[in-house]
């Protein structure tokens, strides 16, 4: 397969670092969490309850911008986890041909739950409106679809004969 960068993007509580990490260790690549390449000051924001703007998202989408382009550069394909909420936002991070986003959708209520469920992760539930008030969704034109109510193993197997038929 030739080089690819998969990004996996959705919501707050969607399961982009889940099923990320299965991607990547599907296509033997390395994962990349964009929660990690967040300033700090973008961290403290966020735990203190309040949304980011599109000004203190703008070095974060830089600098996964630039991991996406380095690794194509190398020849080396990767999976990066990033919500990519805005249209704008993936164009950004689309450096070219090679990069390809999986949205993984889900219902209000059924993330709402899930994330009410997690422990210890700075984003709260009571964020997660402004998420979908935020999020512009990709077409199908745009980017692979996948419903988020199924488990991960169909998930990730409809993501992997998806990025066989690009591969084609």
């Amino acid at each position: 397969m030739m080089a690819k960068i998969l990004i996996v993007m959705g919501v707050s509580g969607c399961g982009k670092s889940t099923i990320g990490q299965a991607l990547a260790t599907r296509l033997d690549c390395p994962f990349y969490d964009g929660d990690d390449f967040h300033p700090q000051a973008n961290v403290d924001k966020m735990a203190s309850g309040q949304p980011l703007d599109d000004t203190d998202r703008a070095p974060w989408l830089a600098a996964l911008a630039q991991l996406a382009s380095d690794h194509l550069a190398r020849g080396q394909s990767a999976v990066i986890a990033c919500s990519a909420l805005k249209q704008t936002y993936r164009d950004q991070l689309r450096v070219n041909a090679d990069v390809l986003f999986v949205y993984l959708e889900g219902s209000f209520d059924l993330i709402w739950q899930r994330m009410s469920e997690r422990e210890n992760h700075y984003m709260k539930a009571e964020m997660l409106q402004s998420q979908f008030a935020t999020l512009e969704p990709p077409t199908a034109d745009e980017a692979l679809i996948v419903s988020i109510e199924q488990p991960v193993d169909a998930i990730v197997a409809t993501i992997m004969d998806a990025v066989a038929s690009y591969s084609d």
